[in-house]
């Protein structure tokens, strides 16, 4: 077992309630001390300090990592796609359900329990993906999974144990797919595959396209997003997967119809 490397603990401290960005801030305290002094000095009334370091030298807002890229992406295709039917399993809800509940109903699935949103184009399930008794066949002919599958037996969101469980999850969304429909896939990537309990897990393109393939889904394009958290569409990956360590791979699959394939072998 490998321990974390010092480019993860950032990470960890995060994930134990403690921002190292917040830490940093601080070095704003001067500053800030300085200008409730001033805003006093020219007759402002403060009733009570609550210091904001960390806005001192952000940007307007964030338009980079997996979360915005991916999240804004799929939906831009879901709109563009128009399918008859969108299921989406684990995604946030605060960012790629809300961009596609504000044009079309969507039917959420989830291992946790979800309040009422308020709003009646989200329709929501409690539903554990890698149990394939309680999964229906070609339920949809749309169906999305953006950075959900890499946790799927990690037991980090009160899912059960299981070292498959990404792969089952992954089984068990393919059958819920009707032929000819279009599965969205959302996962780390990076140069090679590794467990992170109980976090996540990253994956090299190719064994996650190799599982894919082996479940007869048919890669119809490849994004993703960089370790800067630049995205980059239509990523031509012939000529080599990209070198990311901790990217986020956007996968869009078309599911072939099996039966076709098997009247085709016949003759």
């Amino acid at each position: 077992m490998k321990i974390i490397n010092i480019y993860n603990w950032g990470k960890v401290l995060l994930g134990i309630g403690i921002d190292p960005r917040k830490l940093y801030s601080l070095r704003h305290l001067k500053r800030y001390f300085d200008e409730a002094s001033r805003f006093r000095a020219k007759g402002g009334k403060i009733n009570h300090l609550y210091p904001i370091f960390s806005d001192y030298s952000d940007q307007a807002g964030s338009a980079r990592g997996h979360y915005f890229h991916q999240d804004l992406h799929v939906a831009s295709l879901i709109f563009r796609d128009d399918p008859v039917r969108h299921i989406d399993v684990g995604s946030r809800i605060d960012g790629f359900v809300s961009h596609v509940a504000s044009f079309r109903e969507i039917e959420v699935c989830d291992v946790r329990d979800l309040h009422d949103t308020g709003h009646e184009n989200i329709k929501f399930i409690k539903l554990d993906l890698m149990d394939e008794t309680l999964v229906t066949d070609s339920l949809a002919d749309s169906i999305s999974c953006l950075h959900a599958l890499e946790h799927f037996g990690l037991g980090r969101y009160g899912d059960k144990i299981d070292p498959m469980g990404h792969i089952k999850g992954l089984k068990n969304l393919v059958r819920m797919l009707k032929n000819n429909g279009c599965l969205y896939l959302g996962i780390p990537i990076g140069i090679k595959d590794d467990v992170f309990f109980n976090a996540h897990r990253v994956f090299r393109p190719e064994t996650f396209l190799g599982w894919c393939n082996d479940l007869s889904l048919k890669l119809m394009r490849f994004d993703y997003v960089d370790d800067q958290g630049a995205l980059h569409k239509n990523y031509d990956y012939s000529a080599g997967w990209p070198n990311v360590h901790y990217g986020c791979g956007i996968f869009t699959f078309n599911k072939i119809d099996s039966s076709v394939n098997l009247v085709k072998n016949r003759n």
